[in-house]
C-alpha cells in the first residue's frame, strides 16, 4: 500500500497538503522546508517542478517558478533533493508539474527515478488521460500514485473517468481560474463541493486553489478529506526570515 493510500485509510478528514516550488526561495531550501513541514504537522508535501510557462498557476507561483529556474533548479536535482528528504521525512511526497520537463527527462525514466528516490505520487495537470493509459501499468508497478484534476466545469462522465484513472486521491480545483488566494468560497462553489461529496467517488478528494486560512481550510474539509495550500505558503516562504518558527506557525494557523 502506498503512503498516500495509507494516509487516507487512517485519516478521513482535515488532511493538509502543502505545496511549494522546488528551489525556492533558494536552491537548497527544498529539503529543509520538507523537514519543517513534517515537524509542523502537515500531512502531505507537494513539491512543484519549476517550469518556464506554468499556465494554470497565478502570479505568486509563477514568480516562484522563475526564481527557482534562475537559481538553477532542474528535474535531476529535484529528484536528488527528494532522495535527501526521504532520509528523514516519512510523510507522502507528491511531485506536481507540467508535462514538458518530464518528457524532456524521459517519462518512463522519470517515473522510475521518482519512485526509487521516494516519491509517492505525481500530479501532471496537462497530461492527456488517453496518453496516461499507456503508462498506467508502469506507475502501478512502481507503486506510484497518479492524481488528476477536476474542476467545476468537469462533466459527470469525465469525473467518473478521472476518478477511475486516479489513485491516491483526486485533486478538486475549487474554481475555473488560476491558483492563488481569493476571498473565501461562494455558494456556487460550496454546491460544487457538495455534489462531489455525494458523487460516490472511489478516491478521496482534496480541494485546492483559494485555500489560504483556517476558515477556507475548515470549510473545504466539511465536504472533502482536506485541502491543498499553495500560494499562501509560497508567500510565507518569500517573506520568512526563520523557517523553523514561521512554518509551524503557518500550519497551526491553518489547522486551529
Amino acid at each position: 500500500m502506498s503512503r498516500l493510500k495509507k494516509l487516507f485509510q487512517d485519516k478521513k478528514q482535515n488532511v493538509l497538503s502543502v505545496f511549494y516550488t522546488a528551489g525556492f526561495p533558494n536552491l537548497n531550501d527544498t529539503v529543509a522546508i520538507a523537514r519543517h513541514l513534517q515537524a509542523a504537522g502537515a500531512d502531505i508535501i507537494e513539491i512543484g517542478i519549476p517550469f518556464s510557462d506554468p499556465v494554470a498557476d497565478g502570479p505568486t507561483i509563477q514568480a516562484s517558478n522563475k526564481v527557482a529556474l534562475d537559481n538553477g533548479m532542474n528535474v535531476k536535482l529535484l529528484l536528488e533533493q527528494v532522495k535527501e528528504i526521504r532520509k528523514e521525512v516519512t510523510m507522502p511526497i507528491v511531485l506536481m508539474g507540467y508535462l514538458n520537463p518530464v518528457l524532456q527527462y524521459g517519462f518512463e525514466k522519470f517515473c522510475k527515478d521518482a519512485a526509487a528516490n521516494g516519491v509517492d505520487g505525481l500530479i501532471l495537470p496537462d497530461m492527456p488521460l488517453d496518453e496516461f493509459a499507456d503508462y498506467r501499468d508502469l506507475t502501478n508497478a512502481l507503486n506510484l500514485d497518479v492524481i488528476f484534476l477536476i474542476s467545476p466545469t468537469t462533466s459527470p462522465e469525465r469525473i467518473e473517468l478521472i476518478d477511475g484513472l486516479s489513485s491516491g486521491f483526486v485533486y478538486a480545483v475549487s474554481s475555473s481560474s488560476t491558483t492563488g488566494a481569493k476571498k473565501g468560497f461562494t455558494a456556487e462553489q460550496e454546491e460544487y463541493f457538495r455534489k462531489l461529496k455525494n458523487a460516490g467517488l472511489k478516491n478521496p478528494f482534496l480541494i485546492g486553489f483559494g485555500i489560504f486560512d483556517h476558515e477556507t481550510f475548515t470549510k473545504s474539509s466539511e465536504f472533502s478529506s482536506g485541502a491543498i495550500v499553495g500560494s499562501a505558503f509560497i508567500n510565507l516562504l518569500k517573506e520568512s526570515n526563520n523557517f523553523e518558527s514561521d512554518i509551524p506557525q503557518f500550519v497551526r494557523n491553518l489547522k486551529s
